[in-house]
């Protein structure tokens, strides 16, 4: 994921942050502890001029392979 915002959106700041330990036996975990509950803080030039929902939805566009692949939340702050 932080390989893939770094290629797509040129942040200024970011971090990728695996809570999926902190969902065990909710909806979409998986068991593991790994993979499928995800927090992106991420700031990039990308985002300027645009609405949150925007915004939010660059981000979204980009991981869509990781949401089409098991990825169940990701929470999204924008610093």
């Amino acid at each position: 994921m932080q390989e893939l915002l770094q290629r797509t959106l040129n942040p200024t700041q970011l971090e990728v942050i695996d809570e999926s330990g902190l969902h065990a036996g909710h909806v979409g975990a998986n068991g593991t502890g790994f993979g499928t509950h995800f927090r992106v803080r991420i700031a990039s030039p990308m985002f300027e001029g645009k609405s949150r929902v925007a915004r939010h939805r660059l981000v979204y566009d980009s991981l869509q392979a990781f949401i089409d692949n098991g990825a169940h939340a990701i929470a999204i702050e924008i610093l």
